[in-house]
């Protein structure tokens, strides 16, 4: 049985270790749409609190914090979540890909 792509975002978040990251598109080219990085945003922005999801650990391509403008506080939050976690942030405040990057095991069935 294959499950929707929401289901599939929600597994691999859950399943991302502390202390790792993944990006927006990543978790949706692993969930099996790899152009559906604004899905992925929507997912966390409407089930990150039901699901308990660790939201903190998704980042966009870049290495660094996607935050409103308006809502800096939480892009601080995150990055407080990240820290405790063991991931440090670059004078730039991004944080290296090639070392906090986490990939799914292959073992998924979609």
């Amino acid at each position: 049985m294959v499950l929707p792509f929401t289901e599939r975002v929600v597994q691999i978040i859950r399943d991302i270790p502390a202390g790792r990251v993944m990006t927006y598109g990543q978790v949706a080219g692993a969930a099996g749409n790899p152009r559906g990085a604004r899905q992925v945003v929507r997912v966390l922005h409407s089930m990150s609190a039901k699901y308990d999801l660790p939201w903190h650990r998704i980042i966009n391509a870049q290495g660094g914090i996607s935050t409103p403008s308006d809502r800096e506080e939480k892009g601080g939050f995150q990055r407080e979540l990240l820290e405790a976690e063991g991931v440090e942030f670059m004078q730039n405040g991004k944080l290296d890909l090639k070392v906090y990057r986490w990939f799914p095991e292959e073992e998924f069935m979609w």
